[in-house]
């Protein structure tokens, strides 16, 4: 229930609102990195994936996703009630803990929006923009609300139940937008000339201004997960940096001994794989325990992202190798290096704590993975025998920003690695009429 207006706290506020503006900065870079990831032809689409999403999300979630994720239980420890329905309740005099409840709705807003956009680079370059718009909706209250609650909502069955830890979204964000990312991409099958034709990123230099964006951004996903300017807030910042900086390190190692050459993508892949990681376990660990996870995401990951080629699951831009592969190890090793110094009381197992934790975040992690999963894939399933989820060959094979949108990227027909720009050479956004 909220408490009284006199124990917002104006330091706390001031933190958590910068922390809010900084998470949402991280769905425009999440947009920027995946666009440079893929060709010249789809890149507008790309952008526009995450943008929506950040319309189709605060929708959904101001009407009734706020109050289901963290709404007082309604039984089972599974979904909340609908008592804040349309925000109600939560007018500028109520408070949750030391900041505003509305402060700390819109900070959770952020992390929706963007694990929806998470979702997006599974499918690039081949899903329908119009089945894009009713997935994202239907997606994030049936998928990731119930998750949110499991997690972090009063009575949720995982945190305040089973006692698995997870600071800032290793379990609903990056977990829920890996294993779901998987389900749609296996829904929609592979691109055309998956496996034979060259598909490399257009556009590097935008692929680094996006992971640095997100990094930026992901300071406050982590420290701002505190919901305070205290001490814990500080060592998440600090762990925060460490990981994304070792698994930098990390995957360009497996890269050189791999391939021969450390990849400026494998430096943006890396840095990101290791704050995925250490976003479950940044106020759970010490920074040596930081720095070990972050140095496992990043070489674990950079072996990951090719197993779609192994198995024949065509995961357009690493969510499954990055995000899932990232999350689970995350989430896992909070029972290897949690320590009470952080956590307030539980220990992982190099703290003496046994292997009670690492079951809890084992059980945890299989249930949110299976659940997102299953859900994913009935969701897409349905949209596809209902109005079809997949562009046409003919839309595919042009591009989406032509045949979709009406636009190019850019004002000349070659980018790049000879990636073509949508059928002709045209100017900067300029609209045109898509073929028949």
């Amino acid at each position: 229930m909220p408490l009284a207006a006199a124990t917002v706290d104006t330091g706390d506020t001031a933190w958590l609102l910068a922390a809010t503006a900084l998470v949402l900065l991280m769905t425009p870079g999440l947009a920027l990195f995946y666009g440079g990831m893929v060709r010249a032809k789809s890149v507008l689409n790309m952008l526009m994936m995450s943008f929506v999403s950040i319309a189709l999300v605060t929708v959904v979630w101001l009407a009734c996703g706020y109050s289901l994720a963290f709404g007082a239980d309604a039984g089972g420890g599974l979904i909340g009630g609908l008592e804040h329905a349309g925000m109600a309740g939560l007018g500028p005099d109520s408070a949750r803990g030391t900041v505003p409840t509305v402060l700390f709705a819109t900070f959770q807003l952020t992390f929706a929006i963007i694990t929806a956009a998470l979702v997006s680079g599974a499918v690039a370059d081949r899903a329908k923009f119009g089945a894009w718009l009713v997935f994202v909706p239907v997606w994030a209250l049936l998928v990731y609300v119930p998750v949110a609650h499991w997690v972090w909502g009063p009575g949720g069955w995982i945190m305040d139940r089973l006692g698995a830890l997870d600071f800032a979204g290793g379990l609903p964000v990056e977990i829920t937008s890996g294993a779901s990312g998987l389900a749609l991409c296996l829904v929609l099958g592979p691109r055309l000339g998956f496996k034979r034709d060259a598909m490399r990123p257009h556009n590097l230099p935008m692929v680094v201004l996006g992971a640095g964006l997100l990094w930026f951004g992901w300071f406050g996903f982590n420290a701002g997960s505190a919901l305070g300017a205290n001490g814990l807030a500080a060592a998440a910042f600090l762990n925060t940096l460490a990981a994304g900086c070792t698994g930098l390190l990390g995957w360009l190692f497996v890269e050189q001994r791999r391939d021969g050459h450390p990849t400026t993508l494998g430096a943006a892949s890396g840095a990101v794989a290791g704050l995925v990681a250490v976003t479950p376990s940044c106020g759970s660990v010490s920074l040596l325990g930081a720095l070990v996870v972050g140095l496992a995401a990043g070489g674990v990951c950079s072996w990951a992202v090719s197993w779609k080629f192994r198995l024949n699951y065509d995961d357009s831009l690493d969510v499954v190798g990055v995000h899932l592969v990232g999350g689970i190890i995350g989430t896992l090793l909070i029972g290897v290096f949690a320590t009470s110094a952080m956590t307030g009381g539980a220990e992982g197992l190099l703290y003496g704590g046994g292997l009670a934790q690492l079951g809890k975040q084992l059980l945890a992690v299989v249930a949110v993975a299976a659940y997102a999963f299953a859900m994913t894939y009935g969701i897409g399933r349905l949209l596809d025998r209902t109005m079809g989820l997949r562009a046409s060959p003919e839309q595919e094979q042009t591009g989406l920003d032509l045949t979709v949108h009406a636009e190019t990227a850019y004002d000349h027909g070659v980018l790049g690695h000879g990636a073509p720009v949508g059928a002709s050479a045209l100017p900067t956004a300029q609209k045109v009429k898509p073929p028949a």
